[in-house]
């Protein structure tokens, strides 16, 4: 079995890439993932996960004529498979987002759950990407209402390649924002329902300086305990690793956003 959710959201601070690690930690428990950093331009999964000096990156699979192999840029930490993704700005002018589709196709071939750190922002190619090839997104929020709005924006347009809404996820959460007014809100108008509330940590902040995961840095953390809520609400649907490839490879790349 395997399925691929994009982890997206409509801005910036969300902390997506958090919350993509914990949720691949959590779900690492009971099933086999692979997390990707799929944000090509922006990527920092690998300062996240303590792979800032990886070998191999996903931008040395995405070159023309690269000798790379898919498993070179694949690492075992805590837990996970780990495509970090580098941060030269060379190397994403280099890179062909279209071959994203093949090297997440070999992947899906060997893994329960891919989960695609995707672009903060719709605004190339190489930012759609993931949420075109995702078969659901989760969606990270912050509770507000203009959250939810770029949000919304980012489910219309998935939904008009295919891919569905596995959930929203509240991140950063404080005390007094009100939440519960948003996350009704948020239930009428996104897919899925809302799968955590995630209240903002200070262990969050220590375990990006640290390099770790939350959940490794700060297991016992009320965060870490929401993040494995959210991914037990999360529900992983059976299908054929041979048919999810094969539709990887041949997903269409929009031309335009």
């Amino acid at each position: 079995m395997v399925e691929a959710f994009a982890v997206a959201s409509g801005k910036g601070g969300t902390g997506k890439t958090t919350s993509t690690l914990a949720l691949g930690m959590a779900l690492a428990e009971e099933h086999d993932v692979t997390v990707v950093d799929a944000d090509t331009g922006m990527a920092n999964l690998l300062f996240h996960a303590g792979l800032d000096d990886a070998a191999v990156t996903l931008h040395d699979l995405l070159v023309d004529g690269a000798d790379a192999a898919v498993s070179d840029a694949v690492y075992d930490r805590f837990g996970m498979k780990v495509v970090p993704c580098g941060t030269s700005l060379a190397a994403f002018r280099a890179a062909d987002p279209e071959r994203l589709r093949d090297v997440v196709a070999e992947l899906a071939a060997d893994t329960d759950v891919l989960l695609l750190d995707s672009p903060a922002a719709l605004g190339s190619k190489s930012a759609v990407l993931p949420v075109v090839l995702a078969d659901r997104t989760v969606i990270v929020l912050q509770p507000t209402i203009p959250a939810l709005s770029d949000g919304l924006k980012v489910q219309e347009y998935a939904r008009s390649y295919g891919t569905e809404t596995a959930g929203t996820l509240f991140n950063r959460v404080r005390d007094d924002e009100g939440i519960d007014r948003i996350a009704e809100q948020a239930d009428r108008y996104f897919g899925g329902e809302t799968l955590g509330v995630i209240p903002e940590s200070n262990s969050a902040r220590a375990a990006r300086q640290a390099g770790e995961p939350l959940l490794a840095h700060a297991p016992d953390a009320p965060a870490s305990e929401a993040f494995r809520e959210a991914a037990r609400r999360l529900d992983v649907r059976d299908g054929a690793s041979g048919d999810v490839a094969d539709r990887f490879r041949s997903a269409v790349v929009p031309d335009e956003v």
